[in-house]
């Protein structure tokens, strides 16, 4: 089968992407497929319109990649591809617009404020973050509202630190999420379609080695951090965890493969959903690969499996 397999691009994640989407390429001609790479950028429409291919296995990371830009491009052009479609991709990657529908589905997400700079700039929002540090309590974590991979997340553990944590988010994205920490553990559930409906992996723990946060350097260097999978958990926060996370890939809309982020809480086990990412991460020490790799299911099985789910809903 000819397959696009698009990753690089523009987006702050394209090292990460690039990983995954040779990893992916690699896999893809195991299995006896013929996978053409390409570095998306302002030639993706003519390339791919020379290349014909079967289908596109989408493994681009952050901006174009999991916002539907690129969904909606390979939709135009009638090609198949990974992954969810457009508006899955849109409410998943906005992590504000993905936690208020979770809010409202009664599908537990720590407590958030979110403010574009419109907001602080013309309308003085900064007058309001004493309110808002007396509701959320401190530390606070800042997030940009669309970038993944713990991209530009920072901890203001005091009033002192939040106009810089603040500055530091603003410089990724115009509209930032400040949420309540939750102090406790890193969870992670990969969720891939079947044949029979959405298959939960084993849930992976991700704790970071003498740091205090789960940052992006923690993510990506090997030795930053220790991952336990299949997370050692009580049955019943685990069967919790995984029904939490076939709610957010419900409600949300995802299809083919995603991985649903939580946080444990520390005193008493209760479960958070914070995101869902709509194209996990393919590298060596992504998430996804070692939850399949825990279930039985190699990478070059996965990769199989996630083209599957997208031919299937052609």
């Amino acid at each position: 089968m000819r397959v696009a397999v698009l990753k690089g691009g523009r987006s702050l994640e394209r090292q990460v992407s690039l990983r995954s989407g040779a990893r992916v390429q690699d896999a893809l001609e195991r299995l006896g497929h013929e996978p053409i790479p390409i570095d998306v950028g302002a030639d993706l429409v003519d390339q791919l319109q020379q290349i014909r291919p079967e289908i596109a296995f989408v493994a681009l990371h952050g901006r174009d990649g999991e916002d539907g830009t690129v969904q909606e491009l390979l939709d135009t052009l009638a090609i198949p591809y990974t992954g969810s479609g457009v508006s899955a991709c849109i409410r998943a990657a906005d992590k504000v617009l993905a936690k208020h529908a979770m809010r409202d589905r009664d599908i537990p997400t720590p407590d958030f404020f979110a403010f574009s700079e419109t907001a602080f700039n013309d309308l003085g929002a900064a007058q309001a973050l004493p309110a808002l540090e007396q509701r959320l309590g401190f530390p606070i974590v800042v997030k940009p509202a669309s970038q993944g991979s713990a991209l530009g997340i920072k901890f203001a553990r005091d009033a002192n630190e939040l106009p810089t944590a603040l500055v530091a988010a603003f410089s990724y994205d115009r509209k930032v999420l400040l949420e309540r920490y939750v102090p406790g553990r890193d969870l992670a559930v990969s969720i891939i379609e079947a044949g029979d409906g959405p298959l939960v992996l084993p849930i992976v723990e991700a704790a970071p080695v003498q740091e205090e946060f789960y940052d992006f350097e923690a993510r990506y260097e090997f030795g930053r951090t220790k991952f336990s999978c299949p997370a050692r958990l009580p049955e019943s926060v685990a069967e919790e965890a995984t029904g939490i996370a076939l709610s957010v890939f419900e409600l949300l809309g995802l299809a083919g493969f995603a991985r649903v982020d939580l946080m444990l809480h520390a005193a008493d086990e209760q479960l958070f959903a914070l995101e869902a990412d709509v194209i996990p991460g393919l590298t060596d020490t992504s998430l996804l690969p070692q939850a399949a790799d825990a279930a039985g299911i190699g990478f070059e099985e996965l990769v199989q499996r996630i083209l599957d789910a997208a031919l299937a809903r052609v």
